[in-house]
């Protein structure tokens, strides 16, 4: 490691007053970003520190809909958000249980990580991203690898799912870091059915348009037979090829929509 300032915070207003220093950065849970600095990828002067923020956590249910403060860890998600099934189940399957215990739901959707799960369940669930500064909904918030819409020094205060009719994620995942290595969450909702891929594309989280036009017709893995994804554009690397990867974009979405009911 190397020598830095850090700042902890206790509200958003100064947290954002603090990130607008020259080379701050902000740490959430810090499980991506600690590793990062030990390898020197990054050298941030400041850290600031989102960890001591209360207004960033918790979870409430209004309607038809969950709002998870960003500041929420894997582990709360996991635990609290029992009105969202499919999302809890996707966050308990984060990790282990240190990862869960660290890992903050806004730091996952602004690293935007390839491989992430959170950012499967936001496109999927057609979520709506709220910063300090305004809110971003979720097709118009994820724009490539490791690329977000988010401004210098904005900060993901809260993630709102709508909750669908039926919901299910399922992972085919890489046992080590229990990232995935193709994830699929299906959501179906009154107006139609909305597909999220995650670690599979060299352009990040997408949506699947195909699988999602034929669910919408019929809601049922059979509904998917003879669709494929072509491999070019897909991940490619010690764990499987990018043809290797679409297939297990089908096999996964198929898996989901069975687990959907």
């Amino acid at each position: 490691m190397y020598s830095f300032d850090i700042e902890r915070p206790t509200s958003v207003a100064d947290a954002v007053a603090a990130l607008a220093d020259e080379d701050a950065q902000a740490l959430g849970g810090g499980q991506t970003l600690i590793p990062t600095l030990k390898q020197r990828l990054a050298m941030p002067s400041k850290l600031v520190s989102l960890s001591g923020i209360s207004e960033m956590k918790g979870i409430s249910q209004a309607g038809d809909s969950l709002t998870i403060g960003g500041g929420s860890t894997h582990g709360a998600v996991a635990a609290g958000a029992g009105a969202y099934p499919a999302l809890a189940a996707l966050a308990g399957g984060i990790g282990d249980p240190a990862v869960r215990n660290r890992g903050t739901i806004g730091g996952s959707l602004a690293n935007n990580d390839p491989s992430a799960c959170y950012p499967a369940a936001a496109l999927g669930s057609g979520a709506t991203i709220v910063t300090n500064a305004r809110e971003i909904a979720a097709d118009d918030y994820f724009q490539g690898m490791f690329t977000t819409a988010l401004d210098e020094g904005e900060i993901v205060t809260a993630v709102t799912f709508p909750i669908p009719e039926k919901a299910a994620y399922v992972k085919f995942e890489q046992p080590a870091s229990r990232f995935a290595l193709v994830g699929v969450f299906v959501a179906k909702f009154a107006d139609g059915v909305r597909v999220a891929v995650t670690g599979a594309s060299e352009e990040g989280v997408f949506r699947w348009t195909e699988a999602e036009a034929a669910l919408s017709a019929d809601f049922s893995a059979d509904a998917l037979a003879g669709l494929s994804l072509s491999g070019d554009g897909m991940i490619g690397d010690l764990h499987g090829t990018g043809a290797y990867r679409a297939h297990l974009v089908a096999v996964m979405t198929k898996r989901a929509v069975a687990a959907a009911g």
